[in-house]
C-alpha cells in the first residue's frame, strides 16, 4: 500500500503546499483512492503519474473548502478526458447537495456515471475492491470522519524451506500446493497443503484522519493499524492561543496519542500556513517535527507535497522519494 500527499497545508495553499488530497494506493493494479480534494487537486495529481481515468473512490473527511472544493474541477475533468466508468463519492451529509447544486446551476454534464454514498452507510466496513474501509467520527466544527483503509487480500507464501528439506523442489507440486490441493506423491507421501504454508502475514491497515481536536478517538480505528495520517496544524503553544476549542490538534497531541498505542508509523500533515519550510525560522515545519518527535518513539514524517510513501509487508513505512 502507498501514499501520495497531494496537499499538505491547511486552511489555504501556500507556494510549497497545496491544501489537503492524498492518494491511497492499493497493491494489485492501477486504481487508487482520493482522500479529501481542496481546490487545486487536479492540478496536483497532473504533476505525478495518477490517472483521472483509474481513480476508484474518492473519500471526503469533512465539507470545509480547503478539504473539497477541488471536487466540481477534477469531476469535470475527468469528463472531458473521456472517462466513462461510474466514480463513486463518500462524503458526509450535504457534501451531495453542494456537488449537485454546482452540477446543476453550470449545466454540468458528465460523461460517466456519478454516485454518492454517505459515510454513515460504511461506518460499519465495506469492501472496495481489493481493500475494506470503514470509517470513524472524528471532533471538529462539522461533522468530520477518519478513514481506514484495510487490505482484504494477504497472499499466503510457501514454506519452500521445508519443501527443499524434504527433496521437494521448485515445480508443479508447489503451484499445486500454492492453489490449496492435496498432493500425492510417486512414493505414496500424501503432502497436506496447509503444511507447507507460512502464517499468513498480517494485513497492511492505514488510518487517514481528517480535521480533529481528539486524537483519542481513533484509539479502535488505530487497534492494529501500522500507520497513522492525522493533522498537527498547530505546535502547542499556538493551539493553547488559538482558545479552549481550537478544533484543530497539535503535534504534540497527535504525537502523545500515537505512542500510548505504540503505533509503528506517524505521518503528520495539514500545517497552518503560519509554519515554513526555513529551519531557521522563528516558526518552521521543523518546530512541529521537534515537537513530536519529543514524545513519539516511532517512525516520524512531515508530510510535503508530493511525498511518496509505501507501507512494506512487514510494517515499515518508507519514504520512495
Amino acid at each position: 500500500m502507498e501514499l501520495l500527499f497531494l496537499g499538505t497545508s491547511s486552511g489555504v495553499p501556500t507556494r510549497t503546499r497545496n491544501v489537503s488530497g492524498l492518494a491511497v494506493i492499493p497493491d494489485g493494479g492501477r486504481r487508487w483512492f482520493l482522500v479529501d480534494c481542496g481546490e487545486g487537486t487536479q492540478h496536483q495529481i497532473q504533476r505525478t503519474s495518477l490517472s483521472l481515468a483509474q481513480l476508484s473512490t474518492i473519500f471526503i473527511t469533512h465539507v470545509h473548502g480547503d478539504h473539497c472544493f477541488g471536487l466540481p474541477g477534477l469531476l469535470a475533468s475527468a469528463s472531458m478526458s473521456g472517462r466513462d466508468r461510474p466514480l463513486t463519492i463518500v462524503g458526509p451529509s450535504g457534501l451531495e447537495k453542494m456537488i449537485r447544486t454546482i452540477l446543476d446551476v453550470s449545466q454540468t454534464r458528465f460523461t460517466y456515471e456519478l454516485k454518492f454514498i454517505d459515510v454513515e452507510q460504511i461506518l460499519s466496513a465495506n469492501l472496495f475492491e481489493r481493500t475494506m474501509v470503514d470509517a470513524f467520527a472524528l471532533s471538529h466544527r462539522v461533522e468530520s470522519y477518519a478513514y481506514r483503509f484495510t487490505e482484504s487480500f494477504v497472499s499466503r507464501s510457501l514454506d519452500t524451506q521445508k519443501l527443499l528439506q524434504e527433496g521437494i523442489e521448485k515445480g508443479a507440486i508447489w503451484g499445486q500446493i500454492q492453489r490449496s490441493e492435496t498432493v500425492t506423491l510417486d512414493d505414496g507421501r500424501v503432502l497436506e497443503c496447509k503444511d507447507y504454508w507460512l502464517p499468513l502475514q498480517t494485513p497492511r491497515q492505514i488510518v487517514v484522519g481528517g480535521d480533529n481536536d481528539t486524537p483519542e478517538l481513533l484509539s479502535e480505528a488505530c487497534e492494529k493499524a501500522q500507520v497513522l495520517v492525522h493533522e498537527a496544524t498547530y505546535t502547542q503553544d499556538i493551539a493553547d492561543k488559538v482558545g479552549p476549542a481550537p478544533q484543530h490538534s497539535s503535534a504534540k497531541q497527535t504525537a502523545t496519542f500515537a505512542q500510548s498505542l505504540q503505533l509503528n508509523n506517524l505521518v503528520l500533515t495539514h500545517f497552518s500556513p503560519r509554519y515554513v519550510e526555513d529551519e531557521t525560522a522563528l516558526m518552521s515545519i521543523q518546530c512541529i517535527y521537534k515537537e513530536a518527535e519529543a514524545v513519539y518513539q516511532g517512525r516520524l514524517f512531515c508530510a510535503k507535497d508530493f511525498a511518496h510513501y509505501r507501507l512494506k509487508s512487514d510494517g515499515d513505512l518508507i519514504q520512495l522519494d
